[in-house]
């Protein structure tokens, strides 16, 4: 490779193109890369969560590839035991492995998962899944040290689903304040050819504050107190970004992008509630209200299907033989799996309304599928409506999250924009998520594996 090449990657992450580019006249330095670089709307993972998206971006393989369908997985064909993703359950080579291999350098901050941390050729500090700074967090080891001395205790995320919104606020400018204080001191002191990190603020003051902001949201209240609060965050986002790029070369290529989008969260689909109606989840007593389905009493010999929310519910067939209570036959596997889609698409909203929804069959969706993947993942109208998993409320339809105040919910596309500044042209074009780890390698002077299934951006 050639080591005088340098790639910084600015990660936001769940940022829109319907803010960032469409409204770019309000943030001066993400306008100027805009308007002389490529940008569009990038397509994202399927599922588009963050975790799997940022790895299915950093490794150029699917999530079927890559075995991660969210945060937490059910354990193979088990009832109630379920494990969470870590950066121990990423197996394909990142693209700062293959820049290692090559006597490059990485220095990569907040890139999900990345807990617990891992060697890399060069430095790293681990993401918003880092139980707290009293964990180990770096790599090496003695960045810690180098970092606490400099910042105090790292900031790796904050609580969001919180009603009290002025405490969120001020806890996410002080987690931005201080990551931006710390990349400006490990880009202008470590070695790297890629540089990379990504800002979970912009997540969460979305999910925090969106019914605030978007007048199409069923919750909005013209004129509340917080209605810019999400524009005026992305404002300051700006200035940090603007005062970033100034330590970098006039060479340097700069990709700005998410690894989804964000949209109004319509209301939630109580699936498993959907599924008793249906007849094929049976419980054995009363649920408590928002009770989980491990921790509810369910008759497995009598049914035949549940499900797990989330931005996207995730459904398993009870079936003989695989599950240990099992009922539909293995020979009926997928007469079920098929009655079972048509049933989905045929649910409307609280006011009869259609909806337009999305069903994957994972193991024939993707070419090739690893981990413990779902029978189905659906996206109830478009990811309008997120999956309420919980049961005991009597109804189907909720108007907000059934976990805790959230008002947004992820969207398929998110945004990019790349910016050569020695190639400087203004083209609006859209990409896959999977054209990423392509593209860095091309542009650092290295080939591009084989199994790699995105194209160069170009």
């Amino acid at each position: 490779m050639n080591k005088n090449k340098k790639f910084l990657i600015i990660g936001l992450d769940s940022a829109p193109a319907e803010i960032v580019i469409d409204r770019r006249r309000e943030f001066p330095i993400l306008r100027e890369l805009v308007e002389n670089g490529f940008h569009g709307k990038m397509r994202s993972s399927d599922p588009p969560i963050t975790i799997p998206a940022w790895m299915v971006m950093s490794t150029g393989k699917d999530a079927g590839r890559l075995g991660l369908y969210g945060f937490r997985h059910r354990t193979g064909y088990s009832y109630d035991k379920m494990w969470i993703a870590t950066s121990k359950s990423i197996t394909e080579p990142a693209v700062w492995d293959i820049i290692g291999d090559h006597g490059g350098q990485s220095c990569l901050v907040s890139v999900p998962p990345s807990y617990p941390p891992r060697k890399v050729a060069g430095h790293l500090i681990s993401c918003f899944i880092t139980p707290d700074s009293e964990k180990e967090y770096t790599y090496p080891a003695e960045l810690r040290q180098e970092i606490e001395a400099q910042f105090g205790p790292y900031m790796f995320d904050v609580v969001f689903r919180t009603e009290d919104r002025d405490q969120i606020l001020r806890e996410i400018y002080e987690m931005t304040a201080k990551r931006f204080d710390v990349l400006n001191y490990l880009i202008r002191r470590k070695p790297w050819n890629l540089f990379m990190f990504v800002e979970i603020g912009v997540d969460r003051v979305q999910h925090a504050f969106w019914k605030y902001f978007d007048k199409a949201h069923h919750l909005y209240e013209r004129g509340n107190k917080y209605e810019n609060v999400i524009i005026d965050y992305y404002k300051y986002l700006d200035v940090k970004i603007g005062e970033l790029l100034k330590t970098i070369d006039a060479e340097t290529k700069v990709l700005v992008i998410s690894d989804h989008g964000a949209k109004r969260m319509k209301g939630a689909f109580c699936i498993n509630e959907w599924l008793i109606e249906q007849g094929d989840l049976v419980l054995k007593e009363k649920p408590s209200l928002g009770a989980s389905i491990e921790k509810t009493a369910v008759d497995w010999p009598r049914t035949k299907i549940w499900g797990w929310g989330g931005y996207y519910a995730r459904l398993f067939l009870n079936v003989e033989g695989r599950e240990p209570q099992g009922i539909i036959k293995p020979e009926e596997y997928e007469k079920e799996r098929e009655a079972l889609i048509d049933r989905l698409k045929a649910i409307r909203g609280p006011k009869g309304e259609a909806w337009e929804t999305r069903i994957l069959k994972p193991n024939e969706y993707f070419s090739e599928v690893r981990g413990d993947y779902p029978d189905l993942m659906v996206y109830f109208d478009d990811l309008y409506w997120r999956s309420a998993g919980t049961l005991g409320y009597g109804s189907m339809y909720l108007p907000e999250n059934d976990t805790g105040p959230d008002d947004a919910v992820h969207a398929q596309e998110g945004m990019y924009i790349l910016y050569d500044p020695k190639n400087k042209a203004a083209v609006r074009k859209d990409i896959d998520i999977l054209d990423v780890a392509p593209t860095i390698l091309h542009s650092l002077g290295l080939a591009v594996p084989a199994d790699m299934k995105g194209k160069i951006i170009r």
